[in-house]
C-alpha cells in the first residue's frame, strides 16, 4: 500500500561526506566579451564547505570556504589568475571574500557579507555579493552595474529530509519560501507557508504537472515521485524530482563536482534493478520530468544542453532533488 511505502521511506545513507546542503545556480554572463553559462555549485558536508565555479570548455575551480570543521579561523580573501582553455592568450582573474559571510540555517549558499568577482582586462565581467566597496578597494577596479550584473537562469538544489523539504528561491525579483510535504500517499506544495497544491493517490499520480501561483507569478509545477512510490526497500535511496518553471524555463548543464559524486553514490547504492528512467539517464539532470517540462515550453529546447541560447532571459527554473534519509 502506498501509505506503508511512505511511512518507511527510502533513505540516503548518513556519512560525513554526504551533503547537508547542495545548491547549483546557472548564470548568463560574459567572459572576455563572449557569452557563457557560468555554473556555481555550493556544497556543505559535515567536514567541508566549498564553492565550485565552472564554465563548460573554459575553466573550473573549487574554493574551500572552510578548510575544516576544527579550524578556528575562516578563510582569508583570495584571488587567482586563470587562463581560459578555449581562448588562447585570454586570462581572467577571480576574486573572493567569505571572511564575514552570513548563511541562513544550514544552507551552503551565503546570504550576505561576501563577494565573488571575475575580471578581465581591468573590467568586471561577473559580480555577486554585497561587498562592492571592499572589492573595489582591494582590486582597484570599479564595479559597473550594467557590465557585471549576471542573469540567473536556473537553480538546482538537493534537499534532504524525511517528509518535509524546504527551500527559498527568487521568482521574478522576489524571494519566496517553497515547501514540499510528502506522506501517506499525498503530496503538498506550500508557498510562504500557504498550501498551493494538494495531489492525492500518488500511486497513480506519481508524475504530473499543474499551474500554481508564486507571489502573483504563474508557475508551471512538475513532479516525479516514481522512485518513492516504487522503491520501498530499506536499502534504496530513491529521490523525488520537482520543477518550478517560469516562462520557457532555464538551462541544465551537466552535473560536476559534488553533485556528480552524489548521483553516482545513489546509483551504486541502489543497484541496477531498482533504477528508474530518472537515474539511468546519461546526465542525472536530464530526467523524464525535465524533458517533459522542456517539451511543454514554447521553445521545445533540450534541457541537457549547456550551450543553448538564452540571452533574452525569458525564463527561470527551480529544480529540486528531494532525498530521503533518517
Amino acid at each position: 500500500m502506498i501509505p506503508a511505502c511512505f511511512s518507511s521511506p527510502n533513505t540516503l545513507s548518513n556519512s560525513s561526506q554526504m551533503p547537508q546542503s547542495l545548491i547549483t545556480c546557472v548564470y548568463q554572463t560574459q567572459l572576455c566579451n563572449s557569452p557563457v553559462h557560468l555554473t556555481l555549485t555550493w556544497s556543505k558536508t559535515l567536514f567541508s564547505h566549498s564553492l565550485t565555479i565552472y564554465a563548460a570548455d573554459t575553466f573550473s575551480i573549487t574554493i574551500s570556504l572552510y578548510p575544516s570543521t576544527f579550524s578556528f579561523l575562516r578563510n582569508r580573501p583570495g584571488s587567482k589568475s586563470i587562463h581560459l582553455t578555449n581562448q588562447h592568450y585570454q586570462k581572467i582573474k577571480l576574486y573572493w571574500d567569505f571572511t564575514r559571510a552570513e548563511f541562513s540555517e544550514s544552507s551552503a549558499e551565503p546570504e550576505s557579507c561576501f563577494y565573488i568577482a571575475i575580471t578581465s582586462n581591468a573590467r568586471v565581467e561577473f559580480f555577486m555579493g554585497d561587498l562592492r566597496d571592499e572589492f573595489t578597494q582591494r582590486s582597484g577596479i570599479a564595479w559597473i552595474r550594467h557590465s557585471a550584473e549576471p542573469t540567473l537562469l536556473s537553480r538546482r538544489e538537493h534537499v534532504f529530509g524525511r517528509r518535509n523539504y524546504l527551500t527559498r528561491a527568487q521568482f521574478m525579483g522576489s524571494k519566496h519560501e517553497i515547501g514540499i510535504e510528502c506522506g501517506g500517499g499525498v503530496l503538498k506544495v506550500k508557498v510562504n507557508g500557504e498550501t498551493s497544491l494538494v495531489v492525492k493517490r500518488l500511486a497513480w499520480k506519481f508524475r504530473g504537472n499543474e499551474r500554481i501561483m508564486v507571489g502573483g507569478v504563474e508557475v508551471e509545477f512538475f513532479w516525479d515521485v516514481f522512485n518513492w512510490v516504487n522503491n520501498c526497500g530499506a536499502n534504496s535511496s530513491g529521490h523525488g524530482v520537482f520543477v518550478f518553471q517560469v516562462g520557457d524555463g532555464g538551462v541544465w548543464p551537466e552535473m560536476v563536482g559534488p553533485e556528480k559524486r552524489l548521483m553516482r553514490k545513489s546509483l551504486s547504492s541502489s543497484g541496477s534493478s531498482a533504477l528508474t528512467p530518472i537515474s539511468v539517464s546519461p546526465s542525472p539532470s536530464c530526467s523524464s520530468v525535465l524533458q517533459w517540462a522542456e517539451e511543454s515550453s514554447d521553445g521545445g529546447r533540450s534541457s541537457c544542453s549547456s550551450t543553448r541560447s538564452s540571452g533574452s532571459g525569458a525564463g527561470f527554473s527551480l529544480l529540486l532533488y528531494a532525498w530521503r534519509r533518517d
